[in-house]
């Protein structure tokens, strides 16, 4: 055990917990997401992000404690209210890496946030019947917000660290704060399509809230922290009732990556009810519609393939988008967190949709598309050139549905192993390790994959096993439910626990998304995760010892080295 922490700790970047000291007002730090520099980055973002930025989304962050303090204490009391609710996933959502780099932005949420903050303090005193006798933490007090320069300054005081807590309780906070970032993100998608669910309004206020209890210890905290796995759970589960009932489940569909002759739109991101929105404005226009990233799976509902101008994908995963953007004749839509610094050569034809924010990028806030769709006219489109099809659309439905060929071929010894191998992709250097990982599965074992990791492998030819793709797109991250699905029901059909079944869990990770999953597969009891390509900076050496005792999570190593122990 003690070898596994100190493999930990021989690949991750960084595992101190203390903030630089002396840093002036333009400087800052982060390091919520796995690309972080150094252990955290603070000059300015890998993502982009810039030290006001920064500053601006710790003191939303700040500010939202606040609300929650107040929301919490109203809901103990039998009060809430759906536009506070509503808020807190915007606001959390709007602080995952690479969604809102526009400072104005995001300073006209902190002032939103002081309006909630005065709205939530009386929600609970009308159900209190009066005033808060207690002790009221400074984040949860009366705040005028000023101008945004002031409101940098405010945040620069409010940042990820703070010496006056103990550091692994610390360490445990954030884990929890980026597990709900991470699910806010579906929550939103979910709510975008009509469907909620008020648990994750009230474990929200109650984790934030609780950040600011000096009272609570380091495993009231790690209760917390599995809560939130349990939450993230409950919301996948919502974001795919969301999907499924609106655009049908998913079927195994063959995806184009050449070009089709016509104009072009090329949608990144995850929110599929933008796309179909986007997809009956473009109907008999003459567009054509493709999906970049995370948008790929949507090729596999049923009625967002209906559409016959969503005609394939083009390009990759998120962070080669400035090398391929320059070749899209078309205009491009973001959607959700996986805009990068855009480059001139295609900044004029690009847009971003609801919380995505990039200054001087214009930004689509409702469902009008009108402006994408007149910029995509006016540009030259492909030219026909038709290349290789990939296959996606195995979601939990589908897979089952095929449920005793697969469990027979298991029990006829023609399936040795699966291989979960997913996650987020990334720019940063160790992630031709999952590559490698694929090609090297033995030919008797499948391979399931989800989010953007997949872009990683998903071209290759890996054949079938007796008709079953060897290779099968279960979507997107928080597809990472019909994974859960898909071993619930094998550990079932074989009468065992899905520690027991052979499978194995090789993950990556970049964003908070990739935490709240992981929160979800740890609540889940799952063991034996490897995990990479680095350590996350905000995780201390004792939460990491808790992990690997608890969990036996690892860090990934070689690609045959893993196989070897995996397989024996």
């Amino acid at each position: 055990m003690k070898n596994k922490i100190k493999s930990w700790l021989g690949f991750s970047t960084s595992t101190t917990n203390a903030a630089p000291k002396g840093e002036e007002m333009e400087n800052m730090f982060c390091y919520q997401c796995e690309q972080a520099a150094n252990g955290g980055c603070s000059k300015v973002g890998v993502c982009g992000k810039k030290p006001d930025v920064a500053a601006l989304q710790d003191q939303l962050v700040y500010s939202m404690k606040g609300i929650a303090f107040w929301a919490h204490k109203a809901r103990e009391k039998g009060a809430k209210d759906s536009a506070i609710d509503h808020f807190m996933l915007d606001g959390l959502f709007t602080t995952v890496t690479n969604v809102d780099f526009d400072a104005e932005e995001i300073a006209k949420l902190v002032r939103d946030a002081a309006k909630n903050r005065d709205k939530a303090q009386a929600l609970f005193e009308k159900a209190n019947g009066g005033p808060f006798t207690g002790d009221v933490p400074d984040a949860a007090k009366p705040f005028t917000p000023g101008s945004t320069d002031q409101l940098v300054a405010l945040g620069a005081e409010h940042g990820v660290k703070d010496d006056s807590i103990d550091p692994d309780v610390k360490s445990v906070q954030e884990i929890i704060i980026y597990g709900m970032k991470g699910y806010a993100a579906y929550a939103h998608h979910a709510l975008v399509i009509g469907l909620e669910n008020d648990e994750i309004y009230a474990y929200t206020h109650q984790a934030l809230s609780a950040t600011l209890d000096k009272s609570l210890g380091l495993m009231d905290f790690v209760g917390l922290a599995m809560e939130c796995g349990r939450i993230n759970l409950i919301t996948m589960q919502l974001l795919d009732k969301a999907n499924t009932d609106s655009f049908g489940h998913p079927v195994p569909t063959p995806v184009q990556l050449g070009t089709k002759a016509g104009k072009a739109i090329l949608v990144s991101g995850h929110d599929l009810r933008m796309l179909e929105e986007l997809l009956k404005q473009t109907e008999g226009k003459g567009v054509n519609v493709y999906t970049h990233g995370e948008m790929l799976p949507a090729h596999g509902y049923p009625g967002l393939k209906k559409y016959t101008h969503l005609v394939g994908n083009f390009g990759g995963a998120w962070q080669d988008q400035a090398k391929e953007f320059a070749g899209f004749p078309g205009a491009i839509i973001f959607n959700t967190n996986c805009i990068q610094r855009p480059a001139e050569t295609y900044k004029d034809r690009l847009f971003t949709w609801g919380l995505v924010q990039w200054p001087d990028v214009k930004n689509i806030a409702g469902m009008d598309f009108s402006p994408v769709i007149e910029k995509a006219l006016s540009l030259p489109g492909f030219e026909e050139n038709l290349g290789k099809e990939i296959l996606t659309g195995f979601g939990h439905n589908a897979v089952l549905g095929v449920a005793d060929k697969v469990i027979d071929a298991v029990k006829a010894g023609q399936i040795r192993h699966f291989f979960l191998i997913g996650g987020c992709d990334g720019a940063k250097s160790g992630r031709n390790y999952y590559t490698e990982f694929a090609e090297k599965v033995p030919s008797d074992c499948v391979i399931l994959t989800l989010a953007c990791g997949k872009y990683r492998f998903n071209k290759l030819d890996f054949g079938d096993i007796g008709g079953i793709p060897r290779l099968l797109d279960i979507g997107q991250c928080n597809d990472a439910y019909s994974a859960i699905q898909i071993a619930v029901a094998l550990a079932g059909a074989f009468k065992c626990g899905v520690n027991d079944l052979p499978l194995s869990f090789i993950l990556s990770w970049y964003e908070q998304k990739a935490v709240a999953i992981l929160l979800t597969l740890l609540h889940l009891g799952i063991k034996d995760i490897k995990l990479g390509p680095t350590l996350p900076a905000f995780i201390t050496p004792n939460v990491l010892n808790f992990l690997v005792e608890n969990f036996n999570i690892g860090p990934i190593g070689t690609a045959e080295g893993d196989l070897k122990q995996i397989l024996g």
